[in-house]
């Protein structure tokens, strides 16, 4: 019966619920690649595999909500809570773009006293220091806090944002899509029907986001199913979504840490389910960040035509104790092992050229030397 069901999906035909809860159950994880892998040669035949380069920009962790899972935020009193300097903002954005980047990824706590004028002249601000430069911000937790804290509608404030310079929205904050266990591990913040509203609402104005799903927690195989189709349902609507990724849960220095993190089979089997499922989100990309360099690269023969972000900074996944890093040279080595042409993209998967990826391998390599000699507490100048 699951090799049926492999066959439909690798045919191009669409998977029920219930089919997807059943594949849930195989653990044969060389046919669920083996399946995910023909689907995703089907729908990108190209000879390349992508990455962008971006720097994850946490403007504040300072949060109203309360989630189980997060090692990151800090109550509104908590000493260690901090607004990050406009300046220093600033000067990681020209650090990025220095290194070949045309994006950051802003996401930071939901904080209780600012008003979206304030995400305005930050969004304001930016742009007019560096006008090429997209704006990937605002996960639909933050969006839908915005609302409230603003009295005002999902469509004014992303309208508002939208004008003020932000690009595309972050499928942040969706961990598994279902009440029953948003319930259970956070309070204070967006429920599943809301979040999705945030994405349809952007869609509509013509916005594109990514979307993800943080799994191996509290959550059943039938939830994570219900997550898929919920996203399924919303880009059969919107066809706002160009990229689905998802990740397994890190319970070091969280209030779960008694839960035991899922390993690589449990990620490599679901991302495999997840291209066979989604098959209407184009691009699946790889969470070599919390999985490794050697897994992330398995993840290309597994759905994934997509390595991600190179991450120049990381501070969320970081501080629950998962520190995985990869240099440039090591992501391009990773998709070339596999027997792909490394190439680099924007947000909208559109790819730069030959002279502007050379000119970032090569500030890339300088950038790593200098983070090696400060490893050794020396000094190297950029070239």
């Amino acid at each position: 019966m699951i090799a049926k069901l492999l066959d439909k999906a690798v045919a191009g035909e669409r998977l029920s619920p219930e089919e997807g809860l059943e594949l849930t159950d195989c653990n044969d994880l060389a046919m669920l690649g083996a399946a995910a892998n023909a689907v995703t040669q089907r729908m990108h035949p190209e000879s390349y595999r992508t990455y962008n380069i971006d720097r994850n920009i946490n403007y504040t962790n300072i949060c109203t909500a309360v989630c189980d899972f997060c090692a990151f935020y800090r109550s509104p009193k908590h000493e260690e809570g901090y607004v990050l300097e406009r300046a220093e903002l600033l000067r990681k954005i020209e650090e990025t773009i220095a290194l070949g980047g045309d994006q950051i990824l802003l996401q930071g706590g939901l904080h209780p006293k600012f008003k979206l004028d304030w995400y305005e002249e930050m969004l304001t601000d930016i742009k007019s220091h560096f006008p090429g430069l997209n704006i990937h911000g605002f996960s639909p937790p933050e969006i839908f806090h915005f609302s409230k804290v603003n009295h005002c509608s999902l469509e004014e404030v992303l309208s508002r944002l939208k004008a003020a310079g932000l690009g595309s929205l972050p499928g942040g904050g969706a961990e598994i899509l279902v009440d029953r266990v948003r319930s259970e591990i956070t309070r204070g913040k967006v429920m599943t029907d809301d979040w999705l509203d945030v994405m349809r609402v952007w869609h509509k104005l013509g916005g594109r986001s990514s979307a993800t799903m943080m799994f191996g927690h509290v959550e059943t195989m039938s939830e994570r199913i219900e997550h898929l189709e919920r996203l399924r349902l919303l880009q059969d609507e919107t066809g706002g979504f160009t990229a689905f990724i998802c990740w397994t849960f890190q319970p070091d220095n969280t209030d779960m840490s008694d839960i035991a993190p899922a390993g690589a089979f449990e990620y490599l089997k679901m991302q495999a389910i997840s291209r066979l499922y989604l098959d209407n989100i184009s691009n699946i990309q790889s969470s070599w960040v919390t999985q490794g360099l050697k897994i992330g690269q398995l993840s290309l023969v597994f759905g994934a035509n997509d390595m991600g972000s190179l991450m120049i900074e990381e501070n969320v996944v970081a501080e629950a104790g998962t520190v995985h890093y990869l240099t440039l040279e090591q992501m391009r080595e990773a998709i070339s092992s596999q027997g792909f042409t490394p190439r680099q993209r924007n947000v909208h998967y559109e790819l730069f050229d030959a002279a502007h990826e050379q000119k970032a391998v090569l500030a890339n390599q300088e950038w790593a030397k200098q983070q090696q000699a400060a490893a050794r507490g020396e000094v190297y100048q950029l070239a």
